[in-house]
């Protein structure tokens, strides 16, 4: 038996409120049921909620509404599932739409310092890649994954979000609060309560990890009856960091199955999601050449001691300066490294300079520019 979950890519989540929502809140209602081990089928917008067009202009970026982020379909309520269990969401197959894009809007983003202007790359997804004349002579591998997956909050955990985040906007942080502009559904009190998708947080949420491409399995605590699983944010590709704030961004359509471990959260003390990678997430390790780019916590005459973010910025806009000199603006550079390029973590004991690597797959390069080939031999 499989069970669906269908969206009219044509409207908005609002107009679709029974089975779209972009807050998190444990009284929104499922929109389906299902049984532990059946199979369902799920078609999801993109994390715009359809704002970014094909057009060329930038105009739909620079007016993009981002109280509309992330419409997420669903709720699920999973049979069985209480408080204190694990669910159990294995990715069976991921079905993407033949238009994607990335964008960089002024605000957001790991460089938003850097960039306050407003850019789009439109992307034609295909025969597993995704290209565009935005960034010629690109080709991007695809290794599709839902950027959101979470489950309902607890009344008790939305509170304990809610000061947290709230004493570090009151410290200065960058803090997305409760707010019912926007909020999917408008229903009180869920609007006004519900949490932003932004961050994610022990239910899982924006976690935007690039492993969770069919044939992973992702474990979530449950914290209320049902679980209330939702998903959305579809990417066909992205580097790990996603540097820009955005990926190749994709309405899709996904086959899920769920599986609940009784007592597991409580069990094995689980507070945050935990995965089984599939292995296509880990092909770009075997592709035949690379180019790494070190990054350590200095910035111009600035040190700082123990910083992972300075030295993945130093990383980040020294392979930049990179592809600049290959040819591409420096917002063609930072899409590229958004959806293909992947910062990790080499050390964290050599104080006082961590160190953090770039690694971009020159695999995505159909003509790969002479000034990396350089850097290769």
């Amino acid at each position: 038996m499989v069970a669906r979950i269908s969206i009219n890519p044509s409207k908005r989540c609002i107009d679709e409120a029974d089975r779209c929502h972009n807050r998190w809140h444990p009284h929104i209602s499922p929109a389906i049921e299902v049984e532990p081990g059946e199979i369902v089928e799920v078609e999801t917008r993109d994390a715009l909620d359809g704002q970014i067009t094909s057009s060329p202009s930038f105009d739909d970026v620079a007016n993009a509404d981002l109280s509309l982020v992330h419409p997420l379909t669903g709720p699920i309520y999973i049979r069985g599932a209480k408080p204190g269990d694990l669910l159990v969401v294995e990715v069976l197959d991921i079905v993407p739409d033949e238009f994607g894009f990335s964008v960089i809007i002024p605000g957001f983003g790991f460089l938003r310092d850097l960039y306050p202007k407003p850019y789009k790359v439109r992307w034609s997804i295909g025969g597993g890649y995704a290209i565009s004349h935005d960034v010629p002579n690109v080709r991007i591998f695809g290794d599709p994954f839902f950027g959101v997956m979470g489950v309902a909050p607890s009344r008790q955990l939305m509170e304990v979000i809610r000061r947290r985040e709230e004493d570090l906007r009151a410290r200065g942080g960058f803090v997305l609060p409760p707010d019912p502009r926007g909020a999917v559904p408008s229903i009180e009190p869920v609007a006004s309560e519900g949490l932003r998708t932004i961050p994610p947080r022990e239910n899982g949420g924006n976690l935007n990890v690039r492993h969770f491409t069919p044939g992973s399995k992702v474990y979530f605590p449950v914290f209320v009856e049902g679980a209330l699983f939702s998903l959305g944010d579809a990417h066909f590709a992205q580097g790990d960091g996603e540097v820009c704030g955005t990926a190749v961004e994709m309405r899709a359509k996904a086959r899920l199955r769920f599986y609940v471990v009784k007592e597991g959260a409580r069990k094995y003390n689980i507070k945050f999601p935990v995965f089984k990678p599939s292995e296509s997430s880990l092909r770009r390790f075997t592709w035949s050449k690379t180019l790494a780019v070190v990054g350590v916590g200095v910035l111009d005459e600035k040190q700082e001691a123990e910083n992972a973010t300075l030295s993945a910025r130093h990383a980040l806009l020294n392979l930049i300066e990179i592809l600049v000199k290959a040819g591409y603006t420096r917002e063609q550079a930072y899409i590229i490294a958004s959806v293909a390029a992947d910062l990790r973590l080499s050390q964290l004991v050599d104080v006082p300079n961590f160190t953090v690597s770039a690694f971009l797959p020159l695999d995505i390069f159909i003509e790969p520019p002479r000034e990396l080939l350089d850097l290769t031999l």
